[in-house]
């Protein structure tokens, strides 16, 4: 149940860089206009002729790595996927398990942004407060089928980044916590490390 819930939860995240997009509301506001504008960057990649050629896979997939990190908080979805367990780790077991988890998140799925299809999504709401905002919106499919989606975002000097997704009630990162905490309940930090680096290698 927990693999299915975080499948659906990944889906989303694929889902944010490759949908072509509805016109935004008129009283959209900041948050709403970052998150559109890192993913019209990410689609020009996607549709660009020449960068489409099998030879420019490479460059391909690192620009898209380099555009997402500009608007994704690894570090906080790192730190509040491992939870209670954060502080326990010394700054350099900090710095590696961010750098496990980005790359988990980047090698998985840039291969899949690349397939998915286009899909329609319409932003409806936007709350603030304070340094924190959600962004609400829906992804229509072929089928007529709507997916809700929100997209926690934490304001960083006069950037915002997303911290968190949120598909039809499930959390991206509650459902990480929950399977990283079952790992060192039942094992230790170590083996979740070690089943992250292997993860990542594949």
């Amino acid at each position: 149940m927990i693999k299915s819930k975080l499948s659906l939860a990944l889906l989303a995240l694929i889902a944010v860089f490759s949908l072509a997009w509805l016109p935004l509301r008129a009283d959209a506001g900041e948050p709403t206009n970052q998150v559109k504008e890192t993913v019209d960057a990410v689609m020009n990649i996607l549709n660009d002729k020449e960068l489409r050629k099998p030879e420019k896979q490479k460059e391909r997939r690192t620009l898209i790595r380099q555009t997402i990190i500009k608007r994704f908080d690894f570090e906080e979805m790192a730190k509040r996927s491992l939870a209670a367990h954060w502080k326990d780790r010394t700054p350099a077991e900090q710095k590696e398990f961010v750098a496990l988890y980005s790359d988990l998140l980047e090698n998985t799925y840039i291969r899949k942004i690349e397939r998915y299809e286009n899909e329609k999504v319409v932003y409806y709401d936007e709350k603030l407060d304070g340094d924190y905002a959600v962004v609400k919106t829906k992804i229509i499919k072929k089928e007529g089928i709507s997916i809700p989606v929100e997209y926690r975002i934490l304001r960083k000097k006069d950037k915002w980044e997303v911290y968190d997704i949120i598909i039809e009630g499930i959390s991206l990162v509650n459902n990480y916590r929950t399977q990283f905490t079952q790992i060192i309940r039942s094992g230790s930090y170590n083996d979740l490390v070690k089943r992250l680096r292997e993860k990542v290698i594949k």
